[in-house]
């Protein structure tokens, strides 16, 4: 077990812009930082950052806490492997507090999972360069690829030897069992029972994920067996996800959110050359087709992706499907087709660093242009084939989600094409509609044709009207927000905590998780101490968790130029707690009070048609005696109400 000493380590020296910036691309808004949810799916961003209190609060998916909390949602990590990857990204050193044996025997599978594959990676990485076999082969093959020791060093590059149990026997000297090998799949079992290394006489590429841990691997087959494919690559496992993985975003995520685009490339070599022509900003699907979850990845970090294909008719193939699904995953794409025969590896290493990097800046183009001059050389002289090809593009620019870029495309592809705009404009129509009736969404149809009219259509959603009870879980979600945002502040010459205990002791709350904070609230008080925001995002569940990054969270900064350009001032909030905390208890009572009259009300009814009367009696005195108190509390309200 972690020891405290070492987690107030951690805490102390993480700083959570810093943690959630090696995940997600943040933007400065006022005193905060805020990003598109790396949790969901969104186009206007909701995922907040607040450096002065340390925490993160995605308002899409109502996930919230501190950086801690933040590795363990997004990395699908547990508390002890949040803590030692950021021990490690800090340079803290953890010290353990002596594990029972029963605490021992609870330790995640998921973290042997991780720390089997790093002892695979160094295996591998060993034989490269500590074997005959690998300096021979494996270091040789390398070496013909152009990469440097400074390459294969950063991509951790490896070799596996040509026998069937080399890394089996090592690692079960080693203490590892075979189930777990099994599990990891560098091991194979046959139906006999016996196992066998699944990569052998290969170059070995591991895979990172965002974290720079290694959760699979593939290998490239060197020789010229029959009936063995060029790669082979990890099975999925608990780890790992194909769909979820881009190779090389680990080492140019950065690069990527510096540069603001990301070049797409097909595999290991791609992403590798790449990077030794100075060209960091690049991953690969690696080998698979590119996936929604893949798309979103890459949004984290910038919306602009540039596909890199080959110049043959299956790199052209391939770039026709991929341009439509990243289009639809609402990023913007440009595309660069190399000559015919060459792929970005061989490209990069024929012409040379300087060349290449010119090649990608001269050659990239809009994915309408590329269709449109793909198509020409394709089509010419046959009309049937060009009102295809037509079509085809209007399908492509159909998938972008937003109205103002596909009316944008639709002006350009006019131009290129040669083709009246409101042509184009039709046909859209009818591949919208189309889409629209393959998913039944009624509401997608009428935004998506209303988008392409002249006038702007704005659905405006009609405010809910909140019942007795949703009105005094309002105001018990504000007592707790100011509990939370003002502790140390003071009302009448008394803390904030002293001020709501007292005014608030006849009250009791009815939203269980807000009663479950303030319940606490009050024993940490009854023991002398005063708990803030932190003592809750280390002490409660999540659902208390989100609620309380939730209610801390601002998520809008008034603008300095009100006061400075425009002589317009605002009271700061920290400047009126007084105001604030009395008016919350007047309101809250008040509501509380209006729904014991709801609640009462129904007494009444059920009385009266029972035909009870010293029950109708006695309730209907305690609908007058709330009625007074109603209007008691309305007159220091301020508040107008039917008598």
């Amino acid at each position: 077990m972690i020891s405290r000493d070492t987690i107030e380590e951690i805490r102390n020296r993480l700083d959570i812009v810093d943690v959630i910036s090696d995940f997600v691309s943040l933007k400065k808004s006022g005193q905060n930082y805020k990003a598109l949810s790396p949790f969901s799916n969104e186009k206007t961003a909701s995922f907040f950052v607040v450096p002065a209190k340390g925490i993160f609060k995605d308002f899409s998916s109502g996930k919230g806490g501190d950086a801690i909390t933040f590795v363990m949602e997004h990395e699908k990590m547990s508390y002890a492997e949040s803590l030692r990857y950021l021990a490690k990204k800090y340079g803290v050193e953890i010290k353990e507090d002596r594990l029972s044996d029963e605490s021992a025997a609870i330790i995640s599978e998921r973290e042997g999972l991780y720390i089997l594959m790093n002892f695979a990676n160094e295996f591998y990485r060993k034989q490269l360069t500590g074997s005959e076999e690998g300096i021979s082969i494996g270091l040789s093959y390398f070496r013909e690829r152009g990469f440097n020791d400074r390459t294969i060093e950063k991509f951790e590059l490896g070799y596996a030897l040509n026998g069937w149990e080399n890394f089996t026997e090592e690692a079960i000297a080693k203490g590892y069992n075979k189930e777990l090998l099994e599990k990891t799949g560098l091991v194979v079992k046959k139906e006999d029972g016996s196992t066998y290394d699944r990569f052998r006489g290969r170059v070995i590429f591991p895979v990172h994920n965002i974290s720079g841990k290694v959760i699979a691997f593939g290998a490239r087959m060197l020789g010229k067996e029959k009936n063995q494919p060029k790669y082979i690559n990890s099975p999925e496992t608990e780890i790992y996800h194909k769909s979820d993985v881009l190779y090389g975003l680990y080492q140019g995520k950065n690069a990527i959110r510096q540069h603001d685009v990301c070049y797409l490339v097909e595999g290991y070599t791609d992403v590798i050359s790449l990077h030794q022509a100075d060209v960091q900003n690049v991953v690969a699907s690696s080998g698979t087709a590119l996936t929604e979850n893949q798309i979103k990845l890459i949004r984290r970090f910038t919306e602009n992706i540039t596909v890199l294909f080959d110049g043959d008719a299956a790199g052209i193939k391939a770039a026709l499907r991929g341009i439509d699904m990243i289009l639809k995953g609402g990023l913007n794409v440009r595309v660069i087709l190399f000559p015919d025969g060459e792929d970005p590896d061989s490209y990069s290493r024929k012409v040379g660093t300087t060349e290449f990097q010119k090649f990608l800046v001269d050659h990239t183009q809009d994915f309408v242009s590329f269709k449109a001059g793909l198509f020409a050389k394709q089509v010419a002289g046959d009309p049937i084939k060009k009102a295809e090809s037509i079509k085809e593009i209007v399908t492509s620019i159909a998938q972008i989600p937003d109205p103002v870029k596909r009316s944008v495309y639709i002006q350009e592809a006019g131009t290129l094409l040669k083709i009246d705009e409101s042509v184009l404009l039709s046909e859209l129509n009818k591949v919208l509609i189309q889409e629209r009736r393959k998913t039944g969404s009624d509401k997608q149809h009428h935004s998506e044709e209303s988008s392409l009219s002249p006038d702007v259509v704005k659905e405006i959603e009609k405010p809910t009207k909140l019942d007795a009870q949703g009105m005094v879980d309002l105001q018990e979600r504000e007592t707790i927000r100011l509990l939370l945002n003002y502790t140390n502040q003071s009302v009448d010459e008394h803390p904030l905590s002293d001020f709501f205990l007292r005014e608030l002791d006849d009250v009791t709350f009815t939203n269980p998780v807000y009663r479950k904070i303030y319940e606490s609230y009050k024993s940490e008080i009854g023991k002398g101490s005063v708990p803030d925001s932190h003592f809750f995002l280390r002490n409660s569940t999540e659902e208390v968790k989100n609620v309380v990054t939730d209610l801390i969270t601002p998520r809008y900064d008034t603008s300095k130029h009100w006061g400075d350009k425009y002589k317009i001032y605002f009271s700061k909030e920290e400047e009126i707690v007084t105001e604030l905390a009395l008016t919350n208890v007047l309101r809250l009572k008040f509501r509380v009070v209006q729904k014991m009259m709801e609640d009462n009300l129904q007494k009444v009814k059920l009385a009266e048609a029972g035909g009870n009367w010293d029950e109708l009696e006695e309730v209907l005195t305690m609908q007058t005696g709330l009625k007074e108190a109603e209007q008691e509390l309305a007159k220091l309200l301020g508040i107008v109400i039917a008598k």
